[in-house]
């Protein structure tokens, strides 16, 4: 038994202690806005190689998550689609800050697939009598479902479209059932239409931005975390221009 014990203490003092103590890593548990999927992967990979933190995100409707955030979460940061859900966290003492910091901005598409007898599309496809159904997110609490709404109701096609409308839990849901045609058009987020996938099985025109309130998309850092500094190190690294310009390539237009 002492032998053993020797061999033991040998083993860990050589390797310098126990690996797996000393070989965790850093880690911050984001809050994603849904239209962040095609995106935040390549960001996160990115990210890690450059500092080692590795990021766990959490994606869903930013209403969603900011009441899951409200009702205590534990989440590091929250990147949002807009600044009203974030601005409820700051509104609730939970941010470390005093406001939300926009990261970038968004643009809502339509979207259909390129097999669609509808095609080529253009805004007044909304209204085409063959369209029976045109997927958004749900206008309660996604950003870009209140915009498609917006937009809808300004380019005065609500009335027609509504009855057609598919309601999806969130924008990469409503893309989701568009492009697997389960919808036939889809007003989607410029980041879904911008990946790989869907640039290939379709083809998108951009909404108007004089129809829609400005999709804002800001982060708050939460104030309970333990990794505040981490949070606050990763937001500063996504402002930065070379960042900023690979947003720009994958559908966020860029706020720097």
């Amino acid at each position: 038994m002492a032998l053993r014990w020797l061999v033991l203490t040998f083993l860990v003092l050589s390797s310098g202690g126990f690996a797996p103590a000393q070989q965790a890593k850093k880690e911050l548990r984001v809050a994603a806005a849904a239209d962040l999927q095609p995106v935040l992967p390549v960001l996160a990979e990115r990210y890690e190689k450059a500092t080692g933190v590795k990021l766990l995100a959490s994606f869903g409707s930013s209403g969603n998550l900011a009441t899951q955030i409200l009702n205590g979460a534990p989440m590091d940061i929250f990147l949002g689609a807009d600044f009203v859900y974030p601005e409820k966290i700051v509104a609730a003492g939970l941010a470390d800050g005093t406001a939300p910091t926009q990261y970038a901005r968004g643009t809502l598409v339509l979207w259909a697939r390129k097999d669609s007898p509808l095609q080529p599309i253009t805004l007044d496809t909304l209204m085409d009598k063959r369209v029976t159904s045109v997927a958004i997110a749900n206008d309660l609490h996604a950003p870009y479902g209140q915009a498609a709404v917006s937009a809808l109701k300004r380019m005065h096609m609500y009335d027609q479209v509504k009855p057609h409308l598919v309601i999806a839990e969130n924008i990469a849901q409503a893309a989701q059932f568009v492009e697997s045609g389960n919808a036939q058009l889809g007003l989607i987020s410029l980041t879904a239409a911008s990946s790989q996938r869907f640039q290939t099985a379709g083809t998108f025109i951009r909404v108007p931005t004089s129809t829609y309130t400005p999709i804002m998309q800001c982060a708050v850092v939460m104030a309970k975390s333990d990794r505040r500094a981490e949070a606050h190190a990763f937001l500063d690294w996504l402002l930065k221009p070379e960042i900023q310009a690979v947003l720009a390539t994958m559908g966020l237009e860029p706020v720097k």
